[in-house]
């Protein structure tokens, strides 16, 4: 492990040693090196299925004030070509906390179902655990849904009846009534690199009650009525879809305001429950969008995302933090691809939605910021995945990765504080779908390994009809995205050898266990 340390202590260290150290650093880490707190906070915030053209910063035609989102783009950098290694949203959470790609696991398809086991094995590094190492204080607020190992009373599993990831409602709705609502739950985040957890596993699955590191809050004594949406289920009295979203924050806003001034820095992962159906604002935030009840909740979500800004502006800790914000997918798809009542396009000018492999499926918003760190206004261009925040974060606090973790992660923080590259970070990029196909991205090439004419879920046809997109009998789709961004055009028949080069490193990173070259 590479320890931050003053540039005079330095002379005690070996000549290696000392390279290490700076090579570690980036140019504006090295001016902070006098800082008492020698790491910075890390947050990091992400969204449910909030849409690229949902954001006024990626989107000047869209229909919601994002005030706080457009405000980091503003003192921030803005990323436009970012990317999620899935189409869904467990797989996207797995990634990013682990740095592997998430289709290496068990859980080729689909999310995790209720009462799923973890997806993240206990032996594996996260994030959390790579900065407890380091001395950081962590938490986790929001949406887990990367699996538990709920008590029951016969010690059965559901997955002993059905796959992880396999809906199976049938099975797994006879099976809740063996949960132990009053026993700890393991397994969860506390064991997978958080101090301390405050959310629900999912706002529409059970138990609808909150979750406080291993235990309930609130015993579910009754059952979700058929009124409410969700999965049916065990309810603590009085729970309200609309009360999750403002609570979580309020507990995140209360954990930042704690740890700011303490004496080791902090790690918070802020997973929002929102947009994600159930689509639920609160009163205030009704009427505030032109893109009905989905835009006012988009609008809470970032007026969420502007409360805990504020507390770490109002903590006096600014310039000892940095923030990433991003969305696990693209939007869900019944807000595909165009709103007609309100004329909103969630996914601006990208083809596909949630679960999809084109563009819309897996292409988000990404704002870093980190004020003194990166310099306001940037737009990045550089193709980056979130699995890559595992490596960059690594980077950034000074921690050696070992061999076997984070396989897929590589290291942007160049391109997160603007330095300059002789090319581009990533050799290439795998994308995913929630039916199990894949796709590469390689350049400006992209390539779709599934003879369908959607991937992941139905597509329109009048969408096809307004933006020309054609119907073939070829075995995949090859787009060149710097001339067609919304992947109307396929070239699959025309460039065979690049198919081939391509499909040849797909398989590559496929069987060899990772897409990182191994590290030094």
């Amino acid at each position: 492990m590479i320890e931050f340390v003053p540039m005079k202590q330095n002379r005690g260290l070996a000549r290696r040693q000392f390279l290490a150290t700076l090579s570690a650093l980036t140019l504006p880490f090295q001016a902070q090196a006098a800082r008492p707190k020698n790491r910075p906070n890390i947050v990091v915030i992400l969204a449910d299925d909030l849409g690229y053209g949902d954001v006024g910063a990626y989107n000047s035609d869209s229909r919601i004030p994002t005030p706080n989102m457009d405000r980091l783009a503003r003192e921030g950098v803005r990323f436009v070509d970012a990317h999620t290694p899935c189409g869904v949203c467990s797989p996207t959470r797995f990634g990013l906390l682990t740095g592997c790609y998430p289709w290496r696991t068990e859980l080729k398809s689909q999310v995790l179902w209720p009462w799923d086991k973890p997806l993240i094995d206990e032996k594996r590094l996260t994030m959390g655990k790579m900065l407890q190492s380091m001395g950081y204080a962590t938490a986790a607020f929001g949406k887990w849904h990367l699996g538990w190992d709920w008590a029951t009373t016969d010690g059965s599993k559901v997955n002993d009846q059905v796959r992880i990831g396999d809906p199976q409602r049938e099975i797994r709705n006879a099976f809740a009534p063996k949960v132990q609502f009053d026993k700890p739950i393991k397994s969860g985040p506390t064991s997978r690199g958080f101090d301390h957890y405050f959310g629900v596993d999912l706002p529409n699955f059970p138990p609808y009650t909150f979750i406080e590191n291993n235990r309930l809050t609130i015993q579910p004594t009754e059952q979700k009525p058929d009124s409410m949406f969700g999965w049916p289920g065990a309810m603590k009295p009085g729970w309200r879809l609309e009360q999750v979203l403002p609570e979580i924050t309020n507990r995140a806003v209360g954990w930042v305001t704690e740890h700011a001034n303490q004496d080791k820095p902090y790690f918070l992962y802020f997973p929002l429950t929102a947009p994600h159906t159930p689509i639920a604002p609160e009163k205030e935030f009704e009427g505030k969008s032109r893109a009905g009840k989905y835009g006012d909740f988009v609008v809470q979500t970032d007026s969420c995302i502007g409360q805990v800004m504020d507390a770490i502006r109002k903590s006096r800790t600014a310039n000892d933090t940095i923030v990433i914000f991003t969305s696990d997918n693209g939007p869900e798809n019944l807000t595909y691809p165009l709103n007609p009542e309100f004329g909103h396009s969630s996914q601006g000018p990208l083809r596909g939605a949630k679960r999809m492999l084109w563009e819309g499926g897996h292409r988000v918003p990404f704002m870093a910021w980190a004020p003194g760190r990166i310099k306001p206004g940037r737009v990045e261009k550089e193709v980056i995945c979130l699995t890559d925040m595992m490596a960059t974060v690594a980077s950034i606090t000074g921690y050696k990765l070992p061999q076997e973790a984070a396989e897929d992660s590589y290291d942007v923080s160049a391109a997160l504080f603007g330095a300059k590259r002789q090319r581009p970070i990533r050799e290439a990029t795998v994308h995913h779908s929630m039916n199990n196909e894949y796709g590469l991205r390689q350049g400006d090439w992209v390539l779709i390994e599934s003879p369908k004419s959607a991937h992941g879920a139905a597509e329109p046809a009048w969408f096809r009809e307004k933006y020309g997109v054609k119907q073939h009998d070829q075995p995949g789709e090859l787009f060149h995205l710097a001339e067609d961004l919304r992947e109307t055009t396929n070239l699959y028949s025309q460039y065979p050898d690049r198919v081939k080069a391509m499909s040849a490193l797909l398989k590559k990173y496929q069987d060899e266990g990772r897409s990182v070259p191994p590290r030094r």
